[in-house]
């Protein structure tokens, strides 16, 4: 059996001048990354505002398992099966970080028959936009010790650095750090933290910036620190915005590439869903709304975590309506979920199924608490039994949802058929009625009890003392009405990673919250999730290598 990456270097790939063609984009329109990638220029993102959009689907998943679910793969196979159909479609997707590259699970292209390419060149430096993400976000950061040490005019308390560096990398070792050691001109001795770049607030501001200029606002609106009297001190204080917006500039145009089938796909931004805000960038949605009838996107990890953030943060924040999700799932994962060790999911197992399928219930419910149709698909693999398929069918369409199996991990675009069909069927029959969870004006204290209570089930949340003196703060900063950005661990719908399945009767704890003024929301740190992950044991670097010839191998 080929590996993914065996499978991308072996494609056959179009010029991206042609991919572009019929979109109606022309090679003027394009800056070219080699041949295969490219930018669309602010000149056609500008032109395409004239013509209508198309209907907005949304790739989401239950809670991610050893198992896999496929989630990537999903949603560039749906793209291609609509191509199959005669349907124009354009796949919008976010990029790879290179912390999970080379961490525990290896690219994120998608996977088998069902890739976007250039496979290597997307999961490594791509066009450059996280490191210009990263330079910009330390850039302030050096800003910030460089004006301390020239004076400090803005009296900024050095306790109160609210802004950390960053990394795309995964390093634990940097999460809590002392910089300023040395002598006299090494600056001021201080505490320093690190984040990895997709959990930085740059990316997110990168991800919801309408433009240049929308960009430029929110990064102006950046706290990065309180003064002795304890009131923000902005980025815009620090005259720190038109240089990172210059280190911005070409990172925030959108990418297009293609998959093996020659689909094009919009691949930009990559914030995490677990503690950041989990979708591709506004932008590139946008553009895929006005290129083709069909947009299909994805959220990160699982449907508490991504797909509730694409709702209550990008969609409210943009101005977006999807028209229909599609909720992936497997039957290895589903089993997974109700006790089996990963070792024995292979074997038939519907005691199991039933006891597993209530996560998959849960995210069909919160679903459908945004008024947005459902389509259920499982990804399929050789050990599904026929009544492990039967179950899962039955107990989608007993709740209202069309259902279909997914095969193109094996078969690309022509596996996806079925499941592009039932899509269709969805967007051709079922009106969407989407609202947000909750109204803005409500406190910060109330949105956070209202998203773990109704999408995470908790029965209440427990508040530590110091993000209680944080929600007052924020408050009475003017900060009250922005939406919450919840950081949750992804294996769960709890926030311990443990419980399996439907928790119920857990409280969600916030240890922590701070606000993310550029990007417009406030983070609330729950649990145990940290902002810059470790590496495990067997990292995937260990596999990852070049040889002679420039060929890469290991990346998945």
């Amino acid at each position: 059996m080929k590996s993914d990456i065996e499978i991308a270097q072996e494609a056959e790939l179009y010029p991206i001048v042609k991919v572009a063609e019929p979109l109606g984009i022309g090679e003027d329109d394009l800056e070219l990354y080699g041949k295969y990638k490219a930018k669309i220029s602010e000149a056609c993102l500008a032109r395409l505002k004239e013509r209508p959009d198309g209907k907005l689907v949304l790739v989401t998943a239950i809670n991610p398992t050893p198992a896999g679910e496929g989630k990537t793969t999903t949603t560039v196979g749906i793209g291609q099966a609509f191509a199959k159909l005669g349907r124009h479609a354009v796949i919008a997707l976010r990029e790879p970080s290179l912390g999970p590259c080379f961490g525990i699970k290896g690219g994120a292209a998608g996977g088998g028959y069902a890739q976007v390419v250039p496979m290597e060149d997307l999961n490594l430096h791509f066009t450059g936009d996280f490191h210009a993400v990263t330079a910009a976000n330390n850039l302030l950061a050096a800003m910030i010790d460089n004006h301390i040490m020239q004076g400090n005019t803005l009296r900024i308390d050095t306790r109160q650095i609210v802004w950390k560096r960053c990394l795309d990398m995964n390093d634990r070792a940097l999460r809590n750090t002392v910089i300023g050691m040395g002598g006299k001109t090494d600056g001021f001795v201080r505490e320093e933290h690190f984040v990895i770049t997709v959990a930085s607030e740059i990316m997110a501001i990168l991800c919801l910036a309408e433009d240049m200029a929308d960009l430029k606002k929110r990064l102006a609106r950046i706290v990065a620190a309180y003064n002795l009297d304890g009131e923000p001190v902005t980025a815009d204080d620090l005259s720190a915005v038109g240089a990172m917006a210059a280190l911005l500039k070409d990172a925030v145009s959108p990418n297009l590439i293609q998959t093996l089938e020659h689909t094009p796909a919009l691949v930009h931004g990559g914030p995490f869903a677990n503690i950041a805000h989990g979708c591709n960038s506004v932008r590139a949605t946008k553009a895929a709304l006005k290129l083709a009838d069909y947009c299909i996107t994805e959220a990160g990890f699982g449907a508490d975590l991504g797909a509730e953030k694409f709702f209550d943060i990008k969609c409210a924040s943009a101005g977006l309506k999807p028209d229909a999700v599609v909720l992936v799932a497997t039957v290895r994962a589903l089993k997974y979920n109700g006790g089996v060790a990963k070792g024995d999911l292979n074997a038939e197992n519907l005691e199991a199924l039933e006891k597993g399928i209530v996560n998959l219930e849960k995210h069909i419910e919160n679903i459908k608490r945004y008024g947005v149709p459902v389509v259920v698909t499982l990804n399929s693999f050789l050990t599904d039994t026929e009544a492990e398929l039967a179950f899962v069918r039955h107990f989608c369409e007993e709740r209202g949802c069309e259902f279909a199996l997914s095969k193109v991990w094996e078969k690309g675009g022509a596996g996806g058929i079925e499941l592009a069909e039932a899509v269709l069927k969805t967007l051709e029959t079922k009106e969407s009625h989407f609202e947000p969870l909750y109204d803005p004006a409500l406190p910060l204290r109330e949105k956070i009890e209202r998203v773990a209570k109704e999408i995470y089930g908790a029965d209440g949340v427990s508040f530590s003392a110091a993000s209680e003196k944080q929600l007052a703060r924020l408050e009475a900063q003017g900060f009250g009405k922005l939406p919450v950005c919840m950081a949750k661990n992804q294996y769960s719908l709890s926030d311990d990673a443990s419980r399996l399945g439907r928790p119920t009767g857990f409280t969600m704890n916030v240890r922590d919250v701070y606000v993310c003024a550029g990007a417009g929301f406030v983070v609330a740190l729950t649990g145990t999730i940290v902002t810059m992950p470790g590496l495990p044991k067997q990292p995937a670097a260990h596999r990852i290598d070049v040889n002679e010839n420039g060929v890469i191998t290991g990346l998945f």
